[in-house]
């Protein structure tokens, strides 16, 4: 069984390149992976890398995007 790998805030935004209300407007549109609790209460969460890279790697590049 792999092991996978959970990253904290601070590395997704970093990976991401985007800020802290960026990513939980994302969120909250569904158009960012959700969140895994770290403890029973609630307190910790991070995301899973996997989810983390297949979401860059979905993202267009900049020369494919066209603009109005």
């Amino acid at each position: 069984m792999a092991i996978k790998r959970l990253l904290k805030i601070h590395e997704v935004l970093h990976r991401c390149s985007i800020s802290r209300s960026s990513l939980y407007r994302l969120m909250a549109k569904g158009y960012f992976p959700s969140q895994v609790l770290l403890s029973p209460e609630g307190r910790g969460v991070g995301w899973l890398e996997e989810d983390i890279e297949g979401w860059i790697a979905s993202r267009k590049p900049v020369n494919e995007v066209k603009f109005k």
